[in-house]
């Protein structure tokens, strides 16, 4: 599970990149609706990059293939879910709308995974 967790630590820097071009590049260039739009995909982009490192250090033993699915299911939603609203704001198609709410479905997927994978967890020292 290197491989999630060096992901997880990508994305968050991307999220945290994202947030702050958001922030500072596209202030008073996109109209507010946009703006937000651009600002919750960072913030859901941020939240499930943190959650997909979780689920890379919950991956041992018997809780391993639930934890693996958890993290491929919280890099979709990040690429659905955020990679749609960013779309969607920085071109104004609205088609990438259409996108978003799979990406969510992947999120909640991927936190039910990962509570199945706890299940699955001998007790944490």
């Amino acid at each position: 599970m290197k491989k999630w967790l060096f992901l997880a630590g990508v994305s968050g820097a991307l999220a945290v990149i994202a947030g702050a071009f958001g922030a500072h590049g596209l202030q008073g260039r996109l109209e507010p609706r946009l703006l937000a739009s651009f600002a919750t995909a960072a913030h859901y982009h941020l939240v499930h990059a943190a959650a997909m490192a979780i689920a890379a250090l919950a991956a041992r033993g018997a809780a391993t293939s639930r934890a693996k699915a958890a993290a491929m299911l919280f890099l979709a939603g990040t690429i659905l879910f955020s990679g749609s609203l960013y779309g969607l704001a920085l071109s104004g198609i609205r088609a990438f709308a259409f996108v978003t709410p799979v990406g969510g479905v992947a999120f909640i997927a991927g936190w039910i995974m990962l509570a199945l994978a706890a299940l699955k967890l001998e007790d944490i020292p």
